[in-house]
């Protein structure tokens, strides 16, 4: 892990945070699972304000260059739950993709499991897409 820890940013972390207190609302037990190792990693997390976040760190809007023992080369964009498409490959953040790669960073590989099991995925590229984060 690049940074020994995930960063967040402090408004995407209090986001992430009422995400994380809905969890016992899911039913499908790969999300509460995933949001479940999520809160995990908060309680470690290093907060930073938004001039002090690294450009290479998964965050909201972000678009996330992976390689999986399947796929090289797929990319996505995290995003809020209402702006998902799949079809434009946005992954929502409640989604375990984007659950598993939210706060890393470019190079950092990452161990998660997903409603087809457990997969390995590594992050090959991250763009930042401007865009304010409402709470």
């Amino acid at each position: 892990m690049k940074y020994d820890v995930i960063i967040i940013e402090k408004v995407e972390y209090e986001l992430l945070k009422r995400i994380v207190s809905m969890a016992h609302y899911y039913k499908d037990s790969t999300y509460r699972a995933s949001i479940e190792k999520l809160k995990n990693e908060l309680e470690l997390a290093k907060i930073v304000s938004e001039k002090n976040m690294p450009k290479d760190v998964v965050r909201f809007n972000s678009k996330v260059e992976i390689a999986t023992p399947y796929t090289k080369g797929q990319t996505y964009q995290i995003v809020t739950p209402d702006q998902s498409n799949i079809k434009e490959n946005k992954v929502s953040i409640l989604a375990p993709m984007g659950l598993a790669l939210f706060g890393y960073a470019e190079g950092d590989e990452i161990e998660w499991a997903f409603p087809t099991g457990k997969n390995s995925i590594k992050i090959i590229g991250v763009e930042q897409i401007p865009k304010a984060v409402k709470l």
